[in-house]
């Protein structure tokens, strides 16, 4: 896989990624880009020349919360409805599902590898936030506060995993598909890209509810796999009429749908 490294030349955790990224393999055929502005808000990269031949881009940066929880995180970025932190409202940029699930896998193996599962959440994040590109894309952040984005060794362990899309092959097994419903750190998404053959790209969160027409084919033609199927975080879907309304839209839109406690994980 070709890939680019793109990050903010003010941020911390980008700035280590980056920096221990070219420890481990300094080579002029992986660009990365320091960009001049915050990540969320470079939708001009697209024109950017090292990216012509580019099949994914990996934005390294912080993650911030509320709570402050050390974590490990992936997820592709767009918005579903507002644009308050960047790209443009009612629009998601190009995701990959076999590279979102291959990274995830590559992250929790290196993390455990590390230890650094003891101290850090691994998870995915729903989509949210700018840019909204359509090269496939993908941002891997460490969070929550200013110790952990200057850890090395968290760096360390992005590092290799960005790193490893140089082995990245998708498995023939593998079911490309969207998610919808759930929390922000989405945790039945997590057990179902790490354990089963569903490969998830973008990721609907309850907060974007009630899901419409366009905010279902935007997530689907923003995908660069064909998807075959939507898997529902049930419970994560409001109200009893919601949950029907989402049915029976998918019905309309001829897409296949699996409730997530149907899956074995």
């Amino acid at each position: 896989m070709r890939f680019a490294i793109a990050y903010y030349k003010n941020n911390t955790a980008g700035k280590n990624i980056v920096e221990r990224f070219k420890e481990l393999a300094f080579t002029p055929q992986i660009p990365v880009i320091e960009l001049k502005k915050k990540t969320i808000y470079c939708d001009e990269i697209t024109n950017y020349p090292e990216l012509k031949e580019i099949d994914l881009l990996v934005f390294a940066s912080t993650h911030k919360s509320e709570k402050g929880n050390p974590s490990l995180s992936l997820h592709a970025p767009g918005n579903f409805r507002s644009n308050d932190l960047g790209g443009k409202p009612g629009k998601v940029s190009m995701a990959s599902s076999f590279a979102l699930k291959y990274l995830f896998e590559k992250l929790n193996k290196n993390a455990e590898k590390a230890r650094l599962n003891e101290n850090y959440e691994i998870t995915l994040e729903v989509t949210h936030h700018g840019p909204s590109i359509n090269i496939p894309c993908i941002f891997i952040e460490i969070g929550s506060s200013e110790l952990q984005w200057k850890d090395k060794e968290a760096a360390k362990v992005l590092a290799k995993t960005i790193l490893s899309l140089q082995d990245f092959k998708p498995d023939e097994k593998w079911v490309p598909c969207i998610g919808i419903g759930g929390p922000h750190y989405c945790p039945n998404f997590n057990k179902i890209q790490l354990k089963t053959d569903y490969a998830i790209s973008h990721i609907i969160a309850q907060y974007n509810l009630p899901v419409t027409e366009t905010i279902i084919k935007e997530a689907e033609m923003k995908t660069k796999e064909q998807i075959k199927s939507v898997l529902i975080d049930w419970k994560g879907c409001g109200r009893s009429e919601e949950r029907q309304n989402l049915i029976s839209l998918l019905e309309k839109l001829g897409l296949k749908y699996k409730r997530t406690s149907d899956i074995e994980k």
